[in-house]
C-alpha cells in the first residue's frame, strides 16, 4: 500500500483541523448574529409600543433625550410633503 509521507499527512491533518475550528466558529457567530437580530426586533417592537403610549398621552411631540422636555410637532394643514419645490435660476 502506497502512503504519503508522515510530514505531508501531519500537514493536511492540521489544515483540516484548523478548517473545522473555523467552521465551528462561523457557526457560533451566526447563532449570535441571529440572537442579536432577534433581540433588536423585540426592542424595536417595545420602542414602537412606548411611542404609541406617549403619543396617546402627549400627542405628536419631539422629545429631548437628555432632559425629557418635549415640543409639539406642528402639522401643516395642507400636507404637500410629496411635492418637491424647485427654484429656477433666472
Amino acid at each position: 500500500m502506497s502512503k504519503i509521507t508522515k510530514e505531508q499527512l501531519q500537514k493536511i491533518q492540521e489544515q483540516q483541523s484548523k478548517l473545522q475550528s473555523i467552521l465551528v466558529e462561523i457557526g457560533v457567530m451566526e447563532v449570535r448574529k441571529h440572537e442579536a437580530t432577534h433581540a433588536q426586533s423585540v426592542l424595536s417592537q417595545e420602542i414602537e409600543a412606548t411611542k404609541k403610549e406617549l403619543e396617546e398621552e402627549y400627542g405628536a411631540v419631539n422629545i429631548n433625550m437628555q432632559d425629557g422636555s418635549y415640543t409639539n410637532i406642528e402639522k401643516e394643514e395642507d400636507d404637500d410633503s410629496d411635492l418637491a419645490v424647485v427654484k429656477s435660476e433666472d
